[in-house]
Order: structure tokens, then C-alpha cells, then sequence
């Protein structure tokens, strides 16, 4: 991380600390920042364990002050999306499935988090959470509090698979907005459910890349591209290669869970 990213997470930090206070088990760094280092378009992405759920009163605040950082212009630039996510630990340990979080700060919330709404999530149950404790356990990256083997319990591989699979239709069903994120996101299941190995966006990408047909590369070398700064988003010469693109995905994806099953069985 740059100097500009360590003072924005040094701001999480304090926040995390004031607003949790004696409640506070620990906060880890996942995502980009411990997976092959942030890129041009990454999130600083942090989970936090707590020892009972957020008041509504520290979910205002956490939200007021988020909004206050997350994406903030300085004279150096702009700061770093941030995803932050609460967990209680007696909701994540010992394990089951599916896991639920306390609380979820994301940019993608960002217009209902300003007109008030602090808690705009249909449910608290989230099976992303697996792969997410899976990379907090991998990385070993203490924001704050004891290591993460402390405090977590592994995430079994069946249960990452199932999280990894369990919402691909409603992914899909973003392409259209969320483009560059959900072709991404797809390469990453892919390497995930083939591998066991939960890689970074562009690593994930280079993965699929070599094992998709040539007429399917455009659009996961264009989404790589732009998340690594080389290029500008848009998407406009390749929109009719998008849906055939993820269906291909989606279709080698069902493919390994339906061979796991069998092999199972």
C-alpha cells in the first residue's frame, strides 16, 4: 500500500476503535490488499469481529464517518472505495452455514446510506462471507486484535463452493451495470471452485484467460484491463459478447459442481 491508502486505513482504524470501543475482538485486511496488492480500481477491504451486535446509534456513525472517507478527494487524489464488514463472533464461531454479518458498508449502498437508511440489506444472511473469512484466514493480516486463527474457525471447502455458486443468477443479472465487476467476479468463482485457491481479480483472470476460447477472451481481458489502469471503462464494442461471456462461465462453473457431486455421490 502507498502512503495515501496507509493514511485512509489508518482512518478506518481510529473509527473502527472509537465506535466499537471494549466490543472490538479484531479487524483483518482481505481482498486486494493481501491477494497480489491493490490495483487502479481496487477496495480497501476490511472485515471487524465484535462481541454483540452494532446499536443503531454506532451504525449511524460508522455510516456518517464512512461516507466521509470512502472515495474522499484529497489534493494528492482520490482515496480508495471501502467495504467495511462487522461480524459477531458467536455468529461465525463455531462455524455453520450460512454465516450472517452485523453490518455492511459498501459504495454500492452509498445513495441509500445518504438518505438515512443504515441498514438498506434485505437479510443479514450472506454465504460471500465464506470466502471472505477464508481470505482473512489465508492473509493473517491483523488491522487490529490477535490473529485471525484466534479468532475464526476454518470455513469448510465444501461450504466456500457452495458460497461461491449459491448467487451466480443474481450476479449475472448485474452484468449490465456492474460489468466489470461481475466478469471479474465470475473468473474468480471459476479458479476458486476448480482449484480450491481463492486468487486476486487479475490473477483469477489470468487463470481463466488461459482456458477460455478465443472467442471469449475480449471481454475478461477488457475487465482486467481496466482494473488494472490500462484502460478506460466502457464497454460499448463488446455489449454482444458480454451475455455469451458469462453464460460460458456460468456453464464451466455448473460443470465442476456437477462433477464434485458426482464424485460425491
Amino acid at each position: 500500500m502507498n502512503d495515501s491508502d496507509e493514511q485512509q486505513l489508518d482512518r478506518l482504524r481510529s473509527l473502527i476503535r472509537d465506535v466499537l470501543g471494549t466490543n472490538l475482538v479484531g479487524a483483518y485486511l482481505f481482498g486486494s490488499a493481501v491477494l497480489g496488492g491493490l490495483q487502479e480500481q481496487s477496495d480497501l477491504d476490511v472485515l471487524a469481529v465484535t462481541t454483540r451486535p452494532t446499536t443503531r446509534p454506532e451504525k449511524e456513525l460508522l455510516v456518517e464517518r464512512l461516507l466521509g472517507i470512502s472515495g474522499r478527494r484529497t489534493p494528492e487524489g482520490r482515496w480508495r472505495h471501502l467495504e467495511l464488514t462487522i461480524v459477531v463472533q458467536s455468529e461465525v464461531r463455531p462455524w455453520r452455514y450460512p454465516p450472517r454479518f452485523d453490518f455492511q458498508y459498501g459504495d454500492w449502498l452509498r445513495a441509500e446510506f445518504e438518505s438515512g437508511d443504515v441498514e438498506p440489506w434485505a437479510t443479514t444472511t450472506n454465504p460471500d462471507l465464506a470466502a471472505l473469512l477464508t481470505m482473512v484466514l489465508l492473509a493473517d493480516t491483523p488491522v487490529l486484535g490477535p490473529p485471525p486463527r484466534e479468532v475464526f474457525d476454518p470455513v469448510p471447502p465444501g461450504d466456500l463452493v457452495r458460497a461461491n455458486v449459491g448467487d451466480l443468477d443474481q450476479l449475472v443479472g448485474d452484468l449490465d451495470d456492474d460489468t466489470r465487476n461481475v466478469i471479474l467476479t465470475l473468473a474468480r468463482i471459476w479458479s476458486t471452485v476448480a482449484t480450491g485457491e481463492i486468487r486476486s481479480k487479475d490473477e483469477a483472470a489470468d487463470w481463466a484467460l488461459a482456458r477460455l476460447p478465443a472467442e471469449q477472451r475480449p471481454a475478461l481481458a477488457r475487465a482486467r484491463a481496466i482494473y488494472l489502469g490500462v484502460e478506460e471503462e466502457r464497454w460499448d464494442d463488446l455489449l454482444p459478447q458480454l451475455r455469451p461471456h458469462a453464460d460460458h462461465v456460468v456453464a464451466e462453473i455448473e460443470r465442476l459442481v456437477r462433477g464434485r457431486a458426482s464424485a460425491a455421490d
